[in-house]
């Protein structure tokens, strides 16, 4: 067979070339222009199968917006049930508990014998608030710190959040302000720690103050009841209607609502506007914090609705803060939007008895004064046992040196005599429970997700439907216990980047150094994981 001619070869080559060239590159090989904007948004108890679900009740600029226009993840695996600080500390680090120091966002103090803020500072001062919070006790560095350093302080980073330790982890080390509503005045409060507060806050505190504002705040269906086709017949009938007028609590049931999420959002939106965030040279970060966690502050046990009209609501404020972002802000095309949920937590409420579900009540006060009765019994007298939080039994170290005592015999005979305790499901030590193998229907969460310096001696596991009493003369103090989930889902949205889903189960750790390759920057010091390549 004949050769074809070389001037036909070279002229195929040549074809070959200019159509390769163009072709559009693939993500793998080339990274999308760097933002003059980067907005991060933490979701707390966000579902996709509820967002999935809830589709053709959103407008077309929230959740839709995501979805069509972004990277969706929907499978973002935490490895256990965190809550939402530590969650949103995973999701900024790319760092588990171990590594960054934050398990929880309040942790056991074992001189106070009281639980107290993972972030509790106080060598600090509060603006507009008497808390003392810091980002000293995060060990690791974030988005945000990266951010600030990579434009040698000149990028602007801001934190937006209900919650003060979620507001910190947000905002980091270095950056600019962290902003949270408090508990008990309902003001928009910072801490000294960051020194550029903006004016905005000041003038809403005076001027717009949420205590002149919140009883007229009234939460009710955004749609009629008919239109909920997902719910059962029954709960279309039987609505609510939560106001926040009375009580001592009445800022804290207002943060753990869904109106929240638009004073967050009208926040969001004063920072964008009067700071010029995005249409400065340097690259600018907003971080936001809402929540769809479930509303525990209900006089009903089902608040499936409450749950529906939260995504319904934060739909249109996603929508709200996006179309800002456009027209107000430095335009979606030059803005990458990166949204991470944290997993959802259960309500609190039992069963009523009608369903008959196995359950009971385990008094942590109770099993307490039991282990230490056994613990003189076998040790000698003596106050061996400090404190019990949150399933963590925790030994007295200091007595237990100066007796010249074995830590690991006493934490094993605590570990054994839990175990006999009636709804007491499982007890393990701390060194098994940092030396135990990852499986997924261990009740004890990964060694990586424990922080030994703030751990328990003893961890137990109790059975699932019982309710746990810390202080049988509160109500405040009790909690029905229930796995809870591990994973929840993020979007990735950027004008260079084509819309489409992963299902594929992806580690949390791997969201901050993915954040950072798109933004062109170093992965935070405490990330190992090598970032998704979109």
């Amino acid at each position: 067979m004949s050769r074809p001619h070389k001037s036909l070869t070279i002229k195929l080559v040549g074809a070959l070339v200019a159509v390769s060239a163009a072709l559009p590159l693939s993500g793998q090989t080339t990274l999308p222009r760097r933002p003059k904007l980067v907005v991060g948004i933490v979701i707390n108890g966000l579902d996709i199968d509820k967002v999935y679900q809830l589709r053709e009740h959103f407008t077309t600029g929230g959740f839709n917006k995501l979805l069509d226009s972004g990277v969706t993840l929907t499978n973002i695996n935490y490895g256990s049930g965190l809550d939402d600080a530590a969650a949103t500390a995973v999701i900024l680090t790319g760092a588990s508990p171990a590594v960054t120091g934050i398990p929880a966002s309040e942790v056991y103090d074992t001189a106070s014998r009281k639980a107290q803020s993972v972030l509790f500072d106080a060598s600090t001062i509060g603006n507009f608030t008497d808390e003392t919070y810091s980002p000293k006790a995060l060990r690791v560095s974030t988005l945000a710190d990266e951010v600030r350093i990579d434009t040698s302080g000149l990028g602007m980073v801001h934190a937006i959040s209900p919650d003060a330790t979620t507001s910190i982890i947000m905002a980091g080390h270095a950056g600019n302000s962290a902003c949270w509503i408090t508990d008990k005045s309902g003001k928009w409060a910072s801490s000294t720690y960051y020194t550029e507060l903006p004016t905005s806050i000041q003038q809403l505190n005076h001027m717009r103050p949420l205590s002149a504002r919140m009883d007229t705040i009234r939460w009710t269906p955004t749609l009629p009841d008919a239109a909920y086709s997902e719910l059962p017949s029954h709960k279309k009938i039987y609505s609510f209607n939560h106001t926040f007028t009375g009580g001592s609590d009445r800022y804290v049931r207002f943060k753990a609502s869904a109106p929240v999420n638009a004073e967050v959002t009208s926040v969001s939106l004063d920072f964008l506007k009067l700071l010029n965030m995005g249409k400065r040279e340097p690259m600018d970060m907003l971080e936001v914090n809402y929540t769809l966690q479930p509303y525990t502050y209900s006089n009903q046990p089902d608040t499936r609705v409450e749950l529906i009209d939260s995504y319904l609501r934060l739909d249109r404020d996603l929508a709200r803060l996006f179309s800002s972002i456009e027209t107000q802000g430095p335009g979606l095309d030059k803005t990458l939007i990166w949204v991470a949920g944290t997993p959802a937590s259960n309500a609190s409420a039992s069963d009523e008895e009608r369903w008959r579900i196995p359950g009971g009540e385990f008094s942590a006060e109770r099993a307490i004064s039991l282990l230490k009765v056994d613990l003189m019994s076998i040790f000698g007298n003596g106050d061996w046992v400090t404190g019990y939080y949150n399933n963590q039994i925790y030994l007295n170290h200091d007595l237990i040196q100066q007796r010249g005592k074995d830590l690991n015999a006493m934490r094993n005979e605590t570990a054994d005599f839990m175990r006999r305790l009636t709804g007491v499901t499982y007890a393990i030590t701390l060194e098994q429970a940092v030396g135990a193998s990852e499986k997924e229907d261990s009740p004890f969460p990964p060694a990586r997700n424990l922080d030994v310096d703030t751990a328990g001696d003893v961890l137990i596991s109790i059975a699932p439907g019982w309710e746990v009493v810390h202080n049988a003369n509160s109500e405040t103090n009790k909690r029905v216990e229930r796995m809870r989930a591990t994973s929840s889902a993020a979007f990735i949205m950027h004008p260079d980047i084509d819309a489409r889903t992963i299902d594929t189960p992806i580690d949390a750790r791997v969201v901050a150094p993915t954040v950072a390759r798109l933004l062109r920057i170093r992965s935070p010091n405490g990330a190992r994981l090598a970032p998704l390549r979109l």
